[in-house]
């Protein structure tokens, strides 16, 4: 039988759907890039805004209408924090977060016994990460290891420790098998994930963010790179250890949500914006000329215009390398959702835009010191019959003329030239590959 497959979501996300597909193929499923024609379907969704809720239901419905006969699977972080709703009743396979590694099993109870299944288990107080990992990633440049899943933070916008539970983590041991592995597959570059990621080992004992990244670089892999990390847990102790691990790149995506102190304490985050400050200042001191690139909301419940342009202003002075500017978004169980003071959504997307344009100043200046350095870059697959194109270890985007027909997951030294289009231009500087 053929399998496809739609990941919606983060990189988290994006990894159990591969170490699904690796469990379907083990048990005999042949992966097909076309969902409108394959036996079986497995969305693993999410369910952060209500935009991505909403995408769910539509896709659901047009795989219902295109490919009727189709065994329909939705698992993840919608059906995990709602239930089987309306949303996903025409589901033929329902799972929560629990059970993924068990979908395999579950289809072919449906094959035997033609009825729907629905298996959403609910969290439990000290329940261990359900146990994954990943042999290869084929066709992908970079190879994802979840180290880390849920959440104890619960700021009141946020709906994932309800989705996704407490804060767990993969033991050491499982990450250094798992990170030789997938270099030994080939991959040059590692990212390391999490739902909340900076809280890695605290379940574990005496270990931290530092000792998973030590023990990935010990792997044949060039690169190590972190996700998005949130600000609390991460200590000068920790970054100062991160910083003794040559193949770490120097970006670091550090959550910040907002740059007022009123909205920050609103929104129930674990800081304010003085220690905030002061973790950019310790990354660039420790990796000098590193990416520091962060999340912002825009539109929070309360968020007076005064509240905004003191975000604004931190966003500026902080100069990010990248910032995701988003509006808020309610979520239905969250505490956020209640409270009165709500910023029309029309005033949400205006103060996106120039939040935007602010952070710009920022990313701009950060592309544009690149030029005449001479970088590493790891290629990708080509887009452009003209150029081959790969990232910086502090994530920019390069392109440089073609050489051959390919440069995939090869890593050459190029001098940058110039920067057009939020994208950087240069020379290969070593013709030959490494």
């Amino acid at each position: 039988m053929t399998v496809s497959y739609y990941t919606f979501g983060c990189k988290v996300n994006q990894y159990e759907t591969d170490c699904i597909a690796e469990l379907m193929e083990r048990n005999g499923f042949v992966t097909l890039d076309e969902p409108m024609a394959a036996d079986v379907v497995i969305i693993n969704s999410c369910t952060v805004t209500q935009a991505a809720d909403v995408k769910l239901g539509q896709l659901l419905r047009r795989i219902k209408r295109q490919n009727p006969e189709a065994i329909t699977v939705v698992a993840g972080c919608y059906p995990q924090a709602h239930g089987a709703t309306e949303l996903i009743s025409e589901a033929d396979i329902i799972v929560g977060e629990a059970n993924k590694t068990k979908i395999p099993e579950r289809v072919s109870d449906f094959l035997t016994k033609k009825e729907q299944l629905c298996e959403i288990l609910p969290h439990q107080k000290g329940e261990k990460m359900e146990m994954m990992s990943l042999e290869r990633r084929a066709d992908k440049t970079r190879a994802i290891i979840k180290i880390q899943d849920g959440c104890d933070r619960f700021c009141t916008y946020c709906i994932i420790p309800y989705a996704r539970g407490r804060s767990r983590s993969k033991p050491i041991e499982e990450i250094r098998t798992e990170a030789s592995e997938l270099a030994l597959q080939g991959h040059r570059e590692l990212i390391l994930v999490g739902i909340n990621l900076s809280c890695y080992g605290e379940d574990l004992g005496e270990i931290d963010l530092a000792d998973a990244v030590h023990v990935a670089c010990q792997s044949e892999a060039d690169r190590i790179r972190l996700g998005s990390i949130e600000p609390e847990m991460l200590t000068e102790n920790i970054i100062r250890r991160l910083s003794q691990e040559e193949k770490l790149c120097p970006h670091f995506h550090l959550s910040l949500q907002s740059g007022c102190d009123k909205t920050l304490a609103n929104m129930r985050r674990r800081y304010n914006t003085d220690e905030y400050r002061k973790l950019p200042q310790l990354l660039r001191k420790y990796f000098p000329g590193c990416a520091v690139t962060t999340d912002v909301m825009v539109g929070f419940p309360g968020e007076t215009e005064e509240d905004f342009e003191q975000s604004v202003e931190f966003v500026k002075e902080i100069a990010f390398a990248g910032v995701h500017v988003f509006p808020y978004s309610e979520r239905e169980g969250t505490v956020a959702a209640k409270m009165s003071e709500s910023v029309p959504k029309a005033e949400r997307y205006r103060r996106a835009e120039i939040m935007s344009d602010a952070a710009k100043i920022g990313e701009e200046a950060f592309r544009e010191a690149h030029i005449g350095k001479t970088v590493s870059i790891l290629f990708e697959h080509e887009k452009d019959s003209d150029f081959h194109q790969g990232h910086t270890k502090d994530y920019l985007m390069v392109r440089v003329p073609k050489i051959q027909d390919t440069l995939w997951k090869e890593i050459r030294d190029v001098k940058i030239t110039s920067c057009k289009d939020n994208c950087l231009y240069g020379e290969i500087i070593n013709p030959t590959a490494d």
